[in-house]
Parts: C-alpha cells; sequence; structure tokens
C-alpha cells in the first residue's frame, strides 16, 4: 500500500476504496473523473535505490504490472500531463506531439477515459469528451485500446506506443486536427443521378473519402469545420485518405458523378454481408467502367487497395504467356504430376491429385500446380512480368481510376519464387479490381483501364497496356476459361449463369492462416466481376457465389 499512498499525496487527494477499486478524482486541464483499476500498485515517478540494483525482471507481465502502467499512463493522459503520458510508453518522442496535439491542434477537452477488463497485456478504454472550435462544441465518444510491453533494459513495463491508441483510426504519423476542412465536402452520385452515401451502401465509406479528396476543390463546394485524420507520409504512400471523424458545421458540398450502378452496388452490398473478410468489384468490359465494389470490413477498401497473392486466378495470366510462346496448347496433352521441384522447393497439387495423359484445358480447368511450374525452366525470370505489364495493364502504377487504388504486383523473381508466381503466390499481389480487369481482358481482348470517374470530368490520361495478345493465345484462353465454368472447378458457382461466360477459381496459401484466401474471376457477357473471401478456404465456394450472383443480375 505504500506506492499507493505517495501517489495520493502527490495528487493532493485521499483515495476512495469501493467495492474493491481504487477511485481517485485527477483535477487539472480537460480533467474529468476517471475510474482506476483495482489490485495493482501504482507506478512512482522515481526509482529507489533498492530497484536500481535489482536484478531486471523479465518474462510474461503480471496483471497487476499491465493495470498499473495503462493506470499511469491514461491519468497522465487525462489530466493533460502530456511530459509524464509519454514518459511511460516505450516511444516518447512520438508519443509526446501526439498527445499534446490532442488538445492544441484537436481541441478536445473535458476528456474521460474509462478502462475496461484487461485481455493478457492489451487493455481496451473508452473515451468521451467535447470538441470545441471557434464557440462551437460537439461532444466525442469513442473506444479504443493500449498494449503494454516489458523493456528489455530495465523490465519495466511501458504502454507499446502506436497513434491508434489515441484514436483507432490514426496510422503512425498520422494527426488529428480540428478546424476549416482542407477539402470541401463531395456529394457522390451514382451513375443515374442519386446519392451515394454510407447509409444507404455500408462499404462505400473510402470511396467517399477518396472521391473528397480527388475532387473536393475541383467540384465547387465549400469547407466546413470538422475534427479530421491527417494522414502522414507512410500513410499517404499507402494511398490512405484523410478521414473526417466529427463534423462541427457544415460545408457546402461540390457534386461527383461515378459509374456505379445502384441496383448492382445494393447487390454487392449484400452479397459481401454474407461473408466475413469478402470483397467484390463488378466492371463494364467494353469500357472499364466499375458498376459496383463492395466490402465486408468497410473501414478499408480492399475492393481496390488491398494486397493479396491472388492464387490461382493467376493462372489466366500465366495461360496467356504459356500459350503466345507455345509451351502450351489448350488441347495438347500436358504434364500434371503429382509434384514437380523447381529452385529446391517442392510443389504438388491439392491433395496431391495428377491427371495422367490430360490437356493444358484439362489442367486449367481442375487447376493442377505443376502444369503451370513444369514450365517454368523454360521461362525467362521477367516473362511473367512483361505479360501482366504489357497485355493486362498491370503493375505499372499508372491507373488513375478517381480514387486511390493499388495496381497489382507481378516483380521479377527467379528460382522457386519465379514458379511460384506462375500460380499466383511468391511475390505477386492483386485485388478485386486487379482480377475483374483481367477477366474483362480476356473477354475484349484488349486492355480497358477500370474507372470509377469518368476521365472526362478532370481531363485525366487513362492507362493504356502496350500490346494485346495474339488473336490465338486469346481464343484459347477464352475457351479454358469457358470450360472452366462450365465443367471445372467453377461449375458449381458458375451454374445457371448463362450466355458467353468464362471463370477461374482460385486459393491462396497465406502464412499464420489456417484457411487459404478464397478467389473468383469470371465474366459474362459485357461484365466481367471478381472476388476475394479472406481466410475463406477454396474460391469455387466462397467468392464465386459472390461473384456469380452479380453476374446474374447484371445480365
Amino acid at each position: 500500500m505504500g506506492n499507493r499512498r505517495r501517489v495520493a499525496e502527490r495528487r493532493k487527494t485521499r483515495p476512495a476504496v469501493v467495492g474493491g477499486m481504487i477511485a481517485v478524482v485527477v483535477v487539472g486541464a480537460g480533467a474529468g473523473a476517471y475510474a482506476l483499476f483495482g489490485g495493482g500498485a501504482a507506478a512512482d515517478d522515481g526509482t529507489r535505490a533498492a530497484d536500481q540494483k535489482a536484478k531486471v525482471k523479465t518474462g510474461p507481465l503480471s496483471r497487476a504490472e499491465v493495470t498499473g502502467a495503462a493506470r499511469t499512463f491514461l491519468t497522465a493522459w487525462q489530466s493533460g500531463r502530456v511530459p509524464r503520458a509519454a514518459a511511460v510508453t516505450d516511444d516518447p518522442s512520438a508519443a509526446r506531439p501526439l498527445l499534446t496535439g490532442y488538445t492544441k491542434d484537436a481541441h478536445i477537452k473535458d476528456v474521460t477515459l474509462t478502462p475496461g477488463r484487461p485481455a493478457g497485456d492489451k487493455v481496451p478504454f473508452s473515451v468521451k469528451g467535447t470538441v470545441s472550435y471557434k464557440g462551437t462544441d460537439k461532444p466525442l465518444a469513442y473506444d479504443s485500446a493500449l498494449t503494454v510491453t516489458r523493456r528489455t533494459s530495465d523490465g519495466k513495463p511501458l504502454v507499446d506506443w502506436h497513434s491508434a491508441i489515441v484514436h483507432p483510426d490514426l496510422k503512425d504519423g498520422d494527426e488529428l486536427v480540428t478546424g476549416e476542412a482542407g477539402t470541401p465536402p463531395v456529394k457522390a452520385l451514382d451513375r443515374d443521378g442519386g446519392e451515394l452515401t454510407k447509409a444507404t451502401y455500408a462499404s462505400i465509406g473510402p470511396i467517399l473519402d477518396g472521391l473528397r479528396e480527388k475532387y473536393g476543390k475541383k467540384a465547387g463546394g465549400k469547407a466546413g469545420i470538422e475534427l479530421r485524420v491527417v494522414r502522414g507520409k507512410a500513410a499517404k504512400a499507402k494511398d490512405l485518405s484523410d478521414k473526417t471523424l466529427l463534423e462541427l458545421s457544415k460545408g457546402t458540398p461540390g457534386t461527383v458523378k461515378t459509374t456505379l450502378d445502384p441496383a448492382l452496388q445494393a447487390a454487392a452490398e449484400k452479397q459481401v454481408a454474407k461473408k466475413a473478410r469478402s470483397s467484390v468489384v463488378l466492371l463494364r468490359v467494353s469500357t472499364g467502367e466499375i458498376l459496383a465494389a463492395a466490402n465486408a470490413s468497410p473501414g478499408f477498401n480492399t475492393a481496390f487497395q488491398g494486397s493479396l497473392a491472388p492464387g490461382s486466378t493467376m493462372k489466366v495470366i500465366t495461360s496467356s504467356l504459356l500459350l503466345e510462346k507455345g509451351l502450351a496448347l489448350a488441347d495438347k496433352k500436358h504434364p500434371c504430376p503429382k509434384y514437380f521441384t523447381y529452385g529446391h522447393w517442392k510443389f504438388q497439387n491439392d491433395d496431391k491429385f495428377e491427371i495422367k495423359n490430360g490437356t493444358f484445358k484439362a489442367s486449367f480447368a481442375r487447376s493442377c500446380n505443376t502444369a503451370f511450374i513444369s514450365q517454368a525452366p523454360k521461362l525467362k525470370a521477367d516473362d511473367l512480368t512483361k505479360e501482366a505489364q504489357q497485355v493486362f495493364g498491370l503493375g505499372l502504377n499508372n491507373w488513375a481510376i478517381g480514387v486511390p487504388s493499388f495496381d497489382g504486383a507481378v516483380p521479377v523473381q527467379s528460382a522457386a519464387q519465379m514458379g511460384a508466381s506462375l500460380i499466383g503466390q511468391g511475390g505477386v499481389r492483386m485485388n478485386p479490381l486487379n482480377m475483374a480487369s483481367v477477366s474483362a481482358t480476356v473477354k475484349s481482348g484488349t486492355f480497358h483501364q477500370p474507372y470509377l470517374v469518368s476521365p472526362d470530368v478532370d481531363g485525366r490520361t487513362l492507362a493504356k497496356a502496350s500490346r494485346t495478345m495474339p488473336a490465338s493465345t486469346l481464343s484459347q484462353l477464352r475457351e479454358l476459361m469457358s470450360y472452366t465454368a462450365a465443367y471445372g472447378t467453377a461449375a458449381e458457382a458458375m451454374a445457371g449463369v448463362g450466355g458467353d461466360v468464362g471463370a477461374k477459381t482460385g486459393s491462396a496459401e497465406v502464412d499464420g492462416q489456417k484457411k487459404p484466401n478464397g478467389w473468383f474471376t469470371a465474366y459474362r457477357g459485357d461484365l466481367a466481376a471478381a472476388g476475394v473471401v479472406q481466410q475463406g478456404g477454396h474460391g469455387g465456394s466462397t467468392a464465386g457465389p459472390i461473384v456469380a450472383a452479380l453476374l446474374k443480375m447484371g445480365g
């Protein structure tokens, strides 16, 4: 109890014991009532001489250490003692300016922090306060969490500092700012002139943020007063947009029209709501217009900005390469052994199947890994990269769709990694937008860069591919995808999707996941779509039904 008494004496208050919990009322700038943890010793400002000679403590943190460090940090932050709060983190130089800015730049006052029940070394807490700017006040409330870690040099428990502690929408390097929004708001419209809102379309928030960042100053609007996240260099490098957290006074929005189809967007939202961690994109083949894009997790636009191994859907691009080089023919016999070793890696097929005396079309339809990796010794390290860039327009970082996007990556690799890239593993990274574009290119015969806002709005130049597939390659590739939709791994999902169709399934293994990510890409008539369900399993049974449902409706 000695430490508790010293803490109480420094604050010149007497702790009240209520139901086994200690409560301390902290008085200071922006202070409020704060319920502290019970059962743990409070941290001391100084270090006793005896402690300096003690053996450095190692091993897991005790509950008392976790709650003590969390209590010290939260109490100091709430009472405005920024140096003290920063000092009990493992990165005071990063913590100090953000905690200072919480009051100075974000104009948040009357803060009350209420901790929840610790879970191991993690402590959740709720935040309530008031954003006050030039005579306008609005309440602010949100939940956050912190993690306590042990410093290796002296064993002291400290808060593991990340900007997300201050607000969960912050990435390291971001800032919280209240004031006139740097960018006026926009009123986003669908292709029919209806307004696009998060209330109607649950996952559209990141798209609206991107539209505002790109077109807010061009669309004729007037900025309002907001509390917002201003992205730092690291977040901007990942194409993350600034984000409004609280609107104190409304601005006057400008208007931006998109290519989204309201009925198809609503259907896409409905489909991803059925599968956790799912995302989907639907395109018009002949133009590249994005008709729908939805994510089950609305906080991040995986559909446009995801960077995931695409698994066997990558075999569409690999097949284009092999067919063009004469290393495969759709109806010619092609090896599909149980195993194939390349670059000292032993590759195998799902369930170690093999196809004896089968054609390349059969290997594509059943998604035989070794049929593709067996051709790796005959390829140059940059062959797949060139095919993806020159024919499919991928990996050049030059797409201009109207909001931030990731344009795919097919890096030059060698040995085993090159073999893995042929089946959509290794360093290959894609998202549903990229893979929907791949199917659209096959159906069209020409790459059309996808876009959400017409280039006529702002004079953007859309990306181009430097060449098209030879006619023989294109016809065979369509045959492969059509056969897969009818008789291969995509047949179950595509059942009932009539007309001129083609499809490819995929499963991508990810370290640390029990189940692979399930992928599906397909076309029907003038529509192309792709989807992913992270940790879902096989693409035919996870992402497949989502994609097929949109193709049916769109047709």
